[in-house]
């Protein structure tokens, strides 16, 4: 299989990948590895890797108004990775990088080789992978500023119930890739820290999963390590209500993209096993077992926030998470795509485990911002969870065959 022609438009991102691969061959092996570099890509099929599952050959389009990653269906792996840029970085080279990354993620996402993949039968099986960019404060000082010279993020204000690790917070470019198979995620992951080595550092990667594809049925709200159903109360792709909620719109550069507030929260889950179901539903607002609110018999059920026990108690805590988590109008609510995170147990047998909480919509002051500080201000669920990293990003929209995310703003 020979690789398609060059879409013009991206001669100079092409170039500029013929550059890197020139210079690999130099570091790694010279003209004898460049060849067979050049030779074998674009060769690996899903026949050659030995599929005979369609969960490992499903493919995510690539092209459209928005970037894939967000209003796709979650994946079973994630990876989010936070870079820096390299001192003296400008919008020439972060347009460089873009072109590039682009053209790598294009590739990778439909099941073909990047342009200097030197394992390119990994490529084979996307498994519905996706590749989102989003762009950091950082980025857009860097740049010279977004729309109107005004950068179109900035570092939440502080809440009183974070521990914010260095290690886990702020950078100014990330790359959430997502797909069905850790293999696939693992070699993405690889290939877009190889294309952003001449222009940026990594400041941190967060891994992150949810139940094996095909474990539970794809409409069916997922348990967090907690034992939490998480996400009931969510927009749904495709609604009018996730559209007004999560997309940006008014024709601007950021026209059809969104923004992503990423929390790490640690889950206290030695203290959390300690309480009883009872404490944990109270905590919470929802029975456990079914997610449904203490008001309700299913999960889907509206809160009865005005119930009150025998005792004449409100029978939903005013300070239970979900009712102060609470968003009346659906458009303004956040869009929740979480992962979890384990990284295993301490000598003394205490997990590192909890979530890495990807929230997506139009306006961070205006949907997200509001519903933190009430969180943070009195929710009874701070007892178990503590916020220890924290980054913004805006979302570009997404490009066609031609193009490249970021062009809007970077162009």
């Amino acid at each position: 299989m020979s690789n398609p022609p060059e879409a013009p438009g991206r001669r100079e991102a092409v170039a500029g990948v013929r550059a890197e691969v020139s210079r690999r061959g130099v570091l790694y092996g010279g003209a004898a590895a460049v060849a067979g570099v050049m030779a074998t890509a674009g060769r690996a099929t899903a026949a050659q890797a030995g599929s005979t599952a369609d969960g490992g050959t499903a493919v995510e389009a690539f092209h459209g108004p928005h970037q894939a990653g967000i209003a796709t269906r979650p994946q079973a792996h994630a990876v989010f990775l936070g870079l820096d840029l390299r001192r003296g970085a400008d919008r020439d080279s972060v347009s460089r990088m873009m072109r590039l990354l682009t053209d790598d993620a294009r590739r990778l996402t439909q099941g073909r080789p990047a342009l200097a993949d030197t394992e390119p039968d990994l490529a084979a099986l996307p498994a519905r992978l996706t590749v989102t960019f989003g762009f950091g404060p950082g980025l857009f000082a860097a740049v010279g500023g977004g729309p109107g010279r005004t950068p179109p993020v900035k570092d939440l204000p502080a809440f009183k119930i974070d521990k914010l690790e260095e290690r886990w917070s702020g950078g100014d470019l990330l790359v959430q890739i997502c797909a069905d198979d850790p293999l696939t995620v693992a070699h993405a992951l690889r290939m877009i820290v190889k294309d952003v080595r001449s222009f940026a550092t990594v400041r941190w990667t967060q891994r992150g999963f949810r139940r094996a594809a095909h474990t539970q049925r794809p409409e069916l709200t997922q348990r967090n390590v907690m034992g939490q159903l998480d996400g009931t109360v969510n927009p749904a792709p495709g609604t009018p209500d996730f559209e007004r909620a999560v997309w940006i719109t008014g024709g601007g550069p950021l026209h059809g993209g969104t923004t992503l507030v990423l929390r790490r929260i640690r889950a206290e889950l030695e203290s959390w096993d300690a309480a009883d179901v009872v404490a944990k539903e109270f905590t919470v607002g929802r029975r456990l077992d079914t997610g449904a609110p203490l008001t309700g018999r299913q999960e889907h059920d509206e809160p009865d926030f005005a119930r009150l026990t025998a005792a004449g108690l409100p029978m939903i805590s005013e300070y239970a998470h979900i009712r102060r988590a609470r968003v009346e109008d659906p458009g303004m609510r956040i869009f929740r795509r979480v992962y979890n995170y384990d990284e295993g147990v301490s000598a003394g047998g205490t997990a590192d485990s909890g979530l890495i909480f990807a929230s997506y919509q139009a306006d961070i002051d205006r949907q997200f911002v509001p519903v933190q500080r009430r969180l943070a201000e009195a929710d009874l669920l701070n007892e178990w969870t503590t916020p220890i990293g924290s980054a913004v990003f805006a979302v570009p929209p997404g490009c066609g065959p031609d193009g490249w995310i970021g062009q809007s703003l970077l162009a």
